[in-house]
C-alpha cells in the first residue's frame, strides 16, 4: 500500500526539519520553501534542498514572496532594521517577525496541494517558542 502523500512547508530551519521528519514517518512528501528577500534566503535555500534530498521528497517548490520584502517590518528583510539580541521579552513582538509569513506560506502550500492532492500539509509553527511571534500562535 502506498502512503498518502502531504506538503511540507520547509524553511530549512530547526522547526521546520523536525515537521518534516514527523511527516516522513508516515507520508510521501512534497517541500515547499518561501523566499522573501530575507537576509538568510541563500542559507534558508540551501538546507531545503539537503532537506528534501534526505526525506527523498517526490515534489519540492520555491515560491517568490517578494512583496514581504517590500511591505517592510522586520529585520530579516530590513537590513537598516537590527536585528534583537538576547532573550525574547513578554508581550513584546521581535523584530525578526515578517508580518502573516506564516499566512502567505500556508496559502500557497494549500494552492499547491490542490494540484497535488495529499492528505495533508505539514508546517513548523511551534506556539511553546514563538518567542512573540503573533502567526505562531
Amino acid at each position: 500500500m502506498t502512503r498518502p502523500l502531504a506538503v511540507v512547508c520547509d524553511s530549512g530551519g530547526m522547526d521546520s526539519s523536525v515537521t518534516a521528519a514527523i511527516a516522513a514517518s508516515d507520508h510521501r512528501l512534497a517541500f515547499l520553501h518561501a523566499n522573501y528577500g530575507q537576509r538568510t534566503e541563500d542559507r534558508g535555500l540551501a538546507c531545503f534542498r539537503l532537506l528534501a534530498d534526505h526525506f527523498q521528497a517526490e515534489h519540492t517548490l520555491v515560491v517568490d514572496f517578494t512583496a514581504l520584502k517590500a511591505i517592510g517590518g522586520s529585520s530579516l528583510t530590513d537590513e537598516s532594521m537590527p536585528v534583537r539580541e538576547g532573550e525574547p521579552v513578554e508581550g513584546v513582538v521581535p523584530t525578526s517577525y515578517v508580518p502573516f509569513r506564516n499566512a502567505h506560506l500556508l496559502s500557497a502550500a494549500s494552492s499547491w496541494a490542490e494540484v497535488l492532492g495529499p492528505s495533508a500539509i505539514y508546517v513548523g509553527a511551534v506556539w511553546e517558542d514563538s518567542s512573540g511571534y503573533p502567526d505562531c500562535r
